[in-house]
C-alpha cells in the first residue's frame, strides 16, 4: 500500500494506493493528520486509511494535471527536521574517495575509514550498538519540493546534482516514541564540487533543496532495490545508471541509521516530522557530468509508480546585510 497527497481547489487531499486501484481517504487533508490519528488511536496508517478509503481516484490524470504533492509536509516547517546519512551503501565509498584522495598524501581517508568500519559494524546483532554512520543536517521542511517542482541551486553553488535515494519519514508522538510513518523515492540534491574542495565543507554542500517522490510506501522496505537515475537535457538523455538500495546492498542496516538519529533527544520532541535520507552510492558527478540549468533530473525505482522528475534552476543573487540592534 502506498500514500499519496493531491491538491485540490479547496486545497490538500489523501489517496490510497492499493494494488491498481487509487482511492480518496476521506476525513482527512493530509498524510501528517492521518498518521496523528494512527498514533491517537494506536493503529497503523494502512488501517486507518483502509477505513476511510471510498471513492476511486485517476491517478494518471492527477499526474498529468501536476496535482501531486510531496507526500509530507509540517504547516509549520521549522518542526520538520532534514537530515541524511553517507557511505551506507557497498561501492558508495569510491566516489567520495576519489574526492579526497588529493588531499590524504596517499594515506587512506576518513571517508574510506568510515566506510569500512560500516562494513564491519554497521548490521549489528538485534541487542547490539553499530557502528555509527556519517550523519549531516540538510535543512527544516522549507527544503523540500515534490514531484515535478524545481530543484533550486543557490546562485553561490559550485554544483547542483542530484543523488538518488530512499528517505524514511518519521513522526515523534506525544510521548516521544519515533513513529515510521513509511518510505519514499527522494533526490538528495547536494553541491559536489564544494564538498570536493575540502571534506569539511561536507555540511556546506549538503545545504541546499531536496525533492521527494509522490508516493509514500507503507510498511516494509524491499531489500533490493534497482532502480534508475538520469539527467534529461534539451529533451534527450545525457547521462543514465543503475542505482541499487535497499538493506541488501547498504553496509548499513536500517534500524542501525535510525537508532544512531534518534538517540539523540532532540530528535524526539513530540510533533515534530523527521525526513532521514539513506544514502547512495550513484551519482553523475562521479562520472565527470556538469550539469547546467534547464536540466532535468529522472530517478525511478519500483516499487515506486510514479518517476520523480524535477528541474535544475539557479536561484537569483541575494545580498545579505547583517544589522547590529
Amino acid at each position: 500500500m502506498k500514500l499519496i497527497q493531491f491538491k485540490v481547489v479547496e486545497g490538500r487531499k489523501v489517496g490510497l494506493i492499493d494494488g491498481d486501484t487509487a482511492r480518496h481517504v476521506q476525513g482527512v487533508t493530509t498524510i501528517l493528520d492521518l498518521a496523528n490519528l494512527a498514533v491517537a488511536e494506536g493503529r497503523t496508517l494502512a488501517e486507518c486509511a483502509s477505513d476511510k478509503a471510498g471513492d476511486t481516484l485517476d491517478l494518471d490524470a492527477l499526474r498529468q494535471k501536476g496535482q501531486l504533492l510531496a507526500p509530507i509536509g509540517h504547516d509549520d516547517p521549522a518542526h520538520c527536521i532534514v537530515t541524511g546519512t553517507g557511505l551506507t551503501h557497498l561501492g558508495s565509498a569510491e566516489g567520495r574517495d576519489k574526492m579526497h584522495k588529493a588531499a590524504s598524501a596517499g594515506e587512506a581517508t576518513d571517508s574510506m575509514r568510515m566506510f569500512l568500519m560500516g562494513v564491519e559494524g554497521g548490521k549489528p546483532a538485534e541487542d547490539k550498538e553499530g557502528a555509527q554512520p556519517e550523519w549531516f543536517y540538510k535543512g527544516d521542511g522549507s527544503i523540500i519540493v515534490g514531484p515535478d517542482q524545481p530543484l533550486s541551486s543557490p546562485s553561490f553553488a559550485l554544483d547542483g546534482s542530484e543523488e538518488p535515494e530512499i528517505a524514511g519519514i518519521y513522526l515523534i508522538g506525544p510521548d516521544g516514541t519515533p513513529h515510521r510513518l513509511g518510505y519514499t523515492l527522494a533526490n538528495e540534491f547536494s553541491d559536489h564540487i564544494t564538498e570536493r574542495g575540502n571534506y569539511l565543507w561536507l555540511a556546506h554542500s549538503k545545504l541546499r533543496h531536496a525533492a521527494l517522490g509522490a508516493e509514500l510506501l507503507l510498511g516494509d522496505l524491499p531489500e533490493d532495490i534497482r532502480g534508475s537515475s538520469k539527467i534529461i537535457r534539451d529533451g534527450k538523455t545525457l547521462w543514465e545508471k543503475p542505482f541499487l538500495t535497499g538493506e541488501a546492498n547498504m553496509s548499513h542496516s536500517l534500524a542501525n541509521l535510525e537508532a544512531h538519529h534518534f538517540k539523540y533527544p532532540l530528535f524526539r520532541r513530540p510533533g515534530d516530522l523527521h525526513i532521514h535520507f539513506f544514502g547512495t552510492a550513484t551519482l553523475s558527478f562521479a562520472d565527470g557530468i556538469e550539469t547546467k540549468e534547464g536540466d532535468i533530473f529522472e530517478i525511478s525505482a519500483p516499487p515506486f509508480a510514479i518517476p520523480l522528475r524535477n528541474a535544475l534552476e539557479v536561484e537569483k543573487a541575494e545580498k545579505v546585510t547583517v544589522k547590529a540592534l
